[in-house]
């Protein structure tokens, strides 16, 4: 299992489009992908409903973990991902 904190920097959130866009990529790996936000809470990173559900807004951190034989690739795409703003301007 690996970790890693990310902030969100696109100025919407985790809205409905970057919440595709994450839930897209992380489909493309077969780890178990989630991450933790607010008070301990946790989203499966494959759903987008899971994502909506988080209400992750600009600025927020999230803490992203994978876990499986993809890992390690997983957590570096999509901390990545999310730091250029999962595909909207910044």
């Amino acid at each position: 299992m690996v970790c890693r904190k990310v902030i969100v920097k696109n100025p919407t959130g985790l809205h409905l489009r970057p919440a595709g866009t994450l839930c897209k990529m992380a489909m493309q790996y077969k780890s178990m992908i989630t991450f933790r936000y607010g008070t301990g809470n946790t989203a499966n990173a494959k759903s987008v409903l899971s994502v909506l559900g988080a209400c992750v807004k600009s600025g927020d951190e999230i803490e992203l973990i994978c876990e499986g034989e993809d890992e390690e690739t997983a957590l570096k795409d999509l901390v990545e991902t999310i730091e250029s703003g999962l595909g909207e301007e910044l």
